[in-house]
């Protein structure tokens, strides 16, 4: 089955799907980071598979994220979660357990290979910039709003770039952060596929010999320039490969300056804000919701930060985020390079601003949120990043 509008089998497979997994280590921290050609998984699955880490190979949790591409044409992995509370006729069937297992354990073993093949290794840090996606919120002339595409919409078209080197500066492996839905192809299709997220890093990989994370940012209200074509060729999906991936070889080839002098310091938040009223909340959530004395629920968001060296700060959440408020974050940070990873460690729904929620359409509706979220968890981050990861920052400036 697979996972992305309507319940539907796959027939076949147009292009594979991986994980893709690097491992870091400064010699007290070791970081792991994989990006998974999925749609979505519940927290819960990322809780089970955490809680196996930490067990069997003593992973602390906070070290571990997993992030999906949000690809719209692979299968489903584990419980519904959030999902099945606003489309629950989607999920009539259970979940296939078997092919679950299977990708837990695939995940695993990566983890495994990639810590390892822990080697000496420098890092670069950059930017680029690709037109390949667009607002999707458009408006009539009364204001009511739909998918489709909003040329005059807030977008993010910035690729944040790692770069890993061997000790003799070839290169070992490409992490690209964007914002983008994995929708070039519609409900109509029923092949598996990475959609342009999987295609762009399977062409980056054939260009440089080397794996490419892709790790999708706030796209909650961004889509592909081709969007919801019935197949690949009806919507132009190997054209991503000029779109996305050669603007990302572009971003590698500016990145100069490397170092083998890494920090890594990783800590997490959590954002507490109101649900809606009346929102039902799925049994294998209860970690991530709260009641509080007066009665109020809130959703127990988990926020996650990494920060390398005194430059780079990336922050994560298990968020369908508007691009709007990962842009603001990213303006108010003192760091140079701020990178949103996006759907990371699970999916607790869309995350809107308030002037949005007005308009309406299909994004609020998959919100568990009431209004005021946004500046609740933009202020929340911009302070964290403002105090607790600047602090590290002066702090380590001082011991140097």
């Amino acid at each position: 089955m697979l996972l992305g509008y309507q319940a539907r089998q796959s027939n076949g497979v147009n292009d594979k799907i991986y994980h893709r997994i690097v491992a870091m280590d400064d010699g007290k921290t070791q970081f792991f980071i994989i990006s998974t050609d999925i749609c979505l998984v519940s927290p819960s699955q990322y809780d089970k598979l955490a809680a196996r880490l930490k067990s069997q190979y003593k992973i602390d949790p906070m070290n571990l994220w997993w992030t999906a591409t949000h690809t719209h044409s692979a299968p489903e992995v584990g419980p519904a979660g959030l999902p099945a509370v606003f489309l629950g006729d989607r999920y009539r069937h259970d979940f296939d357990a078997k092919y679950t297992d299977l990708v837990e354990q695939k995940l695993i073993d990566g983890i495994v290979t990639a810590r390892k093949n822990l080697a000496p290794a420098r890092l670069g840090v950059g930017w680029g910039h690709a037109n390949a996606n667009i607002n999707r919120r458009a408006r009539d002339e009364n204001g009511k709003t739909t998918l489709g595409m909003n040329p005059d919409g807030p977008v993010d078209r910035r690729i944040g770039m790692l770069r890993l080197e061997k000790e003799n500066g070839s290169l070992l492996a490409l992490i690209a952060n964007y914002a983008i839905h994995g929708t070039v192809m519609s409900g109509e299709n029923l092949k598996i596929s990475g959609d342009a997220p999987g295609v762009v890093s399977e062409y980056v990989e054939q260009k440089t010999g080397v794996p490419l994370l892709f790790i999708n940012g706030a796209a909650g209200d961004i889509a592909p320039i081709y969007s919801v074509y019935p197949s690949p060729r009806a919507g132009h999906l190997d054209h991503f490969k000029v779109l996305l991936g050669d603007k990302i070889l572009d971003a590698n080839k500016s990145i100069t300056a490397t170092t083998n002098e890494v920090t890594l310091k990783t800590g997490g938040t959590i954002v507490e804000t109101p649900r809606k009223d009346g929102l039902k909340w799925p049994e294998d959530l209860g970690n991530y919701t709260r009641t509080t004395k007066t009665g109020v629920n809130l959703v127990r968001l988990p926020i996650r930060f990494l920060k390398i060296n005194q430059d780079v700060a990336i922050w994560s959440a298990p968020l369908e985020l508007f691009c709007e408020i990962s842009n603001e974050i990213r303006d108010h940070s003192p760091f140079p390079y701020t990178f949103y990873f996006g759907y990371t460690n699970g999916w607790l729904g869309y995350l809107l601003t308030e002037e949005e929620l007005k308009y309406g359409g299909y994004e609020p509706t998959v919100s568990p949120y009431a209004p005021g979220a946004a500046k609740t968890l933009t202020e929340a981050v911009v302070n964290y990043i403002q105090g607790e990861m600047r602090s590290n920052y002066n702090n380590a400036r001082k011991v140097e």
